[in-house]
């Protein structure tokens, strides 16, 4: 049975968290200093939680929140075009009830999925580093021990399908677009691209083939 309260008392947790002194002093200077053209808002600047279906079967691991994306807005992937590229696809393959998330007020919600990340603090140059990943870690191994029904995790880049396989204390399996791979006891794990600007303004990374992702998601589920 999945435990509600001890989900929203480990996102507690993760937002007071403050174990990493250079994640910490980054994420507040962005949150002081702010983006020209989001100057009105008054940023989040503190770890991001999870957010989702607490019955989710299906899991997302993003690799960490954008410095003026989850890092400005408080939610995972809301407020950037990696954002947009991921609730568009959970919308159009019936994850969420709308294609855009712009702030933690805008009525999104999700049906049967849940966002987590390898990482809750924006790094500088989208980079957190392996002592940063490790003591980060044991906040993924919880959610993995908390949501009970989770059948199929979707792994976005190459640090967040690492980060999830430690926090599983499985051995290494490939990564690649779209390999999926099944897990002791059927969970199946299908690694992705992330929707970084990076991959997506360069043609790495398609709608076609990033909607391929979450319509098998789907059809497994």
């Amino acid at each position: 049975m999945v435990s509600l309260t001890a989900l929203v008392a480990l996102q507690h947790r993760i937002v007071r968290c403050r174990q990493c002194p250079r994640l910490v002093r980054w994420r507040e200077r962005v949150a002081r200093d702010k983006k020209r053209e989001f100057r009105d808002w008054d940023y989040w600047g503190k770890p991001v939680p999870p957010f989702g279906d607490a019955r989710a079967r299906l899991l997302v691991v993003g690799l960490a929140p954008a410095a003026h994306g989850g890092n400005r807005t408080g939610r995972m992937f809301t407020g950037d075009s990696s954002g947009d590229w991921l609730y568009a696809a959970l919308h159009k393959f019936g994850f969420a009830n709308q294609p855009t998330s712009t702030d933690r007020a805008d009525g999104l919600r999700l049906h049967d999925c849940y966002i987590t990340a390898a990482a809750r603090c924006a790094p500088p140059d989208n980079k957190p580093t392996r002592s940063e990943l490790d003591r980060c870690r044991p906040y993924l191994e919880a959610e993995i021990e908390l949501l009970t029904r989770v059948r199929v995790v979707v792994t976005l880049g190459r640090i967040a399908h690492e980060a999830f396989l430690k926090a599983k204390s499985l051995g290494r399996l490939p990564f690649g677009h779209g390999v999926e791979a099944t897990l002791p006891g059927g969970t199946v794990l299908i690694s992705s691209y992330h929707p970084s600007r990076q991959n997506t303004n360069t043609g790495k990374l398609t709608r076609t083939m990033w909607n391929a992702i979450f319509r098998r998601a789907r059809a497994l589920v």
